[in-house]
């Protein structure tokens, strides 16, 4: 039987092991995951980058998958190559679906003031996370946000902010969190909605999402 090839793009700065809940049947799909690689510079364009992005994917017509910013470059890349079918999850599917407050710090560039040291060196400053959910959030993000270097990060909240696609491309599958904090649903169209979905539910609502892919990978 030919397996349906499927590549998983991770959120920004985060890497792979954000998919390690998901679930699919090998006798049908086989997986790939493609770390984030560093930008050539804070200047290169997110279409040449989408283009080195793809010259790891190796199997015609496949399936890409991304989360939050991977679901932009998923986008990005399905223009370089022959693709079968694009999912996006926790992400948005052109600029209009960027929430206001990111908007603002576009236009202030705010985001300029961006602590990507602590990102960079989160174990410096674990100290200032006070309380359980801090603590548990600072946990996370050791865990699975491991690309920790500036140029990416400065690169990649620019192209978030600052991201060209002003249309929807056809037939994108959007699977998005009702609770979503970073990409608030009320700017998401045409989307599957998961009840209490947050930001991070590739995490904790992974069985919901590996059941609508699924069902659309195997279309």
């Amino acid at each position: 039987m030919n397996k349906t090839h499927i590549y998983f793009v991770p959120g920004l700065a985060a890497n792979t092991k954000i998919f390690e809940y998901l679930s699919l049947p090998e006798e049908h799909f086989e997986v790939h995951f493609l770390e984030w690689i560093l930008p050539l510079s804070l200047d290169e364009s997110i279409e040449n980058y989408a283009k080195r992005m793809c010259e790891v994917i190796t199997h015609k017509n496949p399936i890409l998958v991304g989360v939050s910013f991977g679901g932009v470059m998923v986008q990005e890349m399905s223009k370089q190559i022959n693709c079968k079918k694009v999912i996006i999850i926790s992400s948005m599917k052109s600029n209009h679906e960027l929430p206001n407050r990111l908007k603002i710090a576009q236009m202030t560039k705010a985001y300029k003031l961006f602590p990507t040291k602590i990102i960079e060196n989160i174990e410096d400053y674990e100290h200032l996370f006070f309380g359980d959910y801090l603590k548990k959030r600072a946990e996370l993000y050791k865990m699975y946000l491991s690309i920790r270097d500036a140029n990416y990060l400065q690169w990649a909240i620019y192209n978030v902010l600052h991201w060209e696609q002003d249309y929807e491309l056809n037939d994108i599958v959007h699977i998005h969190g009702n609770k979503d904090e970073v990409f608030p649903i009320k700017h998401i169209k045409n989307c599957i909605e998961i009840n209490n979905g947050t930001h991070i539910m590739i995490l904790n609502k992974a069985k919901t999402i590996s059941k609508i892919l699924k069902e659309h990978c195997a279309c």
